[in-house]
């Protein structure tokens, strides 16, 4: 059986390959996606003090330090049975508005537009970010550099770090912002707007304005029937730090939504021995293979899947683009991957809303900033949900009297997405892999770009411990021969 690997595959957070074996006849008999990396961090969790946990976990990966930095004081707040004042959760929630602005916006330019910008076959010296600047100025890509640049600097200025961020602490977070940074801040979430804005421009212009883009991402290789997930406020629409996690099915009827402390009840995870990746299934549907439809338990949680599962954005602006994207693909939901890049610029343009919203409500520079702890209170368990950029994020922790990490799980946003980035990459290889015709570097970026679209993170997501790792140990004499190999395979 011929085996064609693609190793490493470009434009993402982490490591990971794509084996593809063929038949004698040369078609696609199955794809393989593999991620070879470890991180352990579940594991390594246990034994500390769970108020510790916020800031070990933002080491999990330097792209979205943030989410796991969020969802990790929500699961702290519940282990200590208290509830964060208005003020903190503003604050908490306008950190993570700039935290969404700065990656949305390095996906979008960075990693998925060069196969748009530059084009899907270009010369891989070309498919990049200096590619994408020669076509469409180096104005547009100082305006990207500057956008994210605020970005940060508003993530350092109220996480006290922009990568290991310190912000929150059991009940609340540790400082506050007085009215000279209120107010610088919100210009700056204006500008956030504008720059929305004109990104959405240019998917227009570049993408939709282009018949073959719109064929691919509406006829092409790209499409799963799947569940949808996201998060959800009090009225159905889209909310990235709190809520409930909505799920509806492949018509887009609510199959169920359930509070972070119920995520057990609906969602399961297995495991394959070709993966350090777990794959999350839907319990009351169960696990029916890698397998897309009605029946398949297998679902996304993305940008599109967000938006599927809600009832619409809650800001004015992203609500016209919300409509304007299911209008032109036909209506909810949409099943398209391709669509995720579309969904997720307006979620771009709504954590620019969102931010000059909360920027200037009144509690934003208020004092109050921490609900004291209950000494009765006796730490337990407790879990955290919010969106991160690349889905559903949980956390959980369970902790012995003293609040001493006893055991952690962690489902992250790629996790979620694992099964389906699995069916992706095998239903475009099946598609653009044909007998008799050549498999050039045109045709593997074209693969690849089924997986680009999740904006996946494997730094985050692997975290299965299998029996069986590989190993090989040399072990070496003092002038550097090798005297015993041990080998565990």
């Amino acid at each position: 059986m011929k085996r064609i690997t693609i190793d490493p595959i470009t434009r993402l957070e982490g490591h990971g390959k794509i084996e593809i074996f063929l038949t004698k006849n040369g078609d696609v008999d199955n794809v393989y996606f593999q991620v070879p990396e470890l991180r352990g961090f579940e594991k390594f969790c246990e034994g500390r003090p769970v108020e510790e946990l916020s800031q070990i976990v933002t080491k999990i990966c330097g792209v979205c330090p943030g989410c796991h930095h969020m969802a990790s004081g929500k699961a702290t707040d519940v282990v200590f049975g208290v509830d964060p004042p208005p003020t903190a959760k503003k604050l908490r929630e306008l950190f993570y508005m700039a935290h969404f602005v700065h990656s949305h916006i390095a996906h979008f330019y960075v990693l998925a537009a060069p196969d748009f910008v530059v084009g899907p076959t270009a010369p891989p010296g070309e498919r990049n970010i200096l590619g994408v600047i020669n076509k469409v100025g180096k104005e547009i890509g100082t305006e990207v550099i500057k956008q994210r640049r605020i970005a940060q600097e508003i993530q350092a200025l109220l996480g006290g770090h922009q990568t290991h961020v310190v912000m929150n602490i059991p009940g609340g977070v540790r400082k506050g912002l007085n009215e000279e940074q209120r107010a610088d801040i919100e210009e700056k979430a204006k500008g956030f707007i504008e720059f929305s804005k004109f990104s959405l421009k240019i998917f227009d212009d570049v993408v939709l304005a282009n018949k073959d883009y719109v064929d691919i991402i509406v006829n092409g290789p790209y499409s799963l029937n799947l569940y949808s997930m996201g998060l959800v406020d009090e009225n159905n629409k889209v909310n990235f730090y709190d809520g409930k996690v909505r799920v509806v099915d492949t018509e887009g009827k609510e199959h169920c939504k359930y509070s972070p402390e119920e995520y057990l009840e609906y969602i399961a995870e297995r495991v394959e021995p070709w993966s350090y990746l777990k794959f999350p299934y839907l319990k009351k549907v169960g696990w029916k293979g890698f397998v897309d439809g009605q029946d398949s338990g297998v679902y996304h949680a993305t940008p599109l899947s967000r938006l599927n599962a809600s009832d619409g954005m809650a800001t004015p602006l992203a609500q016209k683009e919300y409509e304007r994207m299911y209008e032109t693909l036909g209506g909810k939901p949409v099943h398209a991957t391709l669509a995720m890049h579309w969904a997720r610029l307006i979620e771009l343009l709504y954590s620019g809303e969102r931010c000059l919203e909360l920027v200037t409500d009144p509690d934003i520079t208020g004092k109050e900033l921490r609900t004291s702890l209950d000494k009765k209170n006796i730490p337990g368990e407790g879990v955290g949900i919010v969106e991160a950029q690349r889905g559903t994020l949980t956390h959980h922790y369970w902790t012995d009297e003293k609040g001493i990490v006893k055991k952690v799980n962690i489902v992250v946003g790629t996790t979620n997405n694992n099964a389906a980035i699995c069916m992706s990459l095998k239903k475009a290889a099946q598609a653009l892999i044909k007998k008799g015709q050549e498999t050039n570097q045109g045709i593997l970026n074209m693969i690849e770009m089924a997986f680009r679209a999740y904006d996946p993170c494997f730094s985050c997501a692997t975290h299965r411990l299998p029996g069986d790792m590989p190993l090989i140990v040399n072990i070496r004499n003092t002038e550097g021969n090798i005297i015993k190999t041990v080998r565990r395979n």
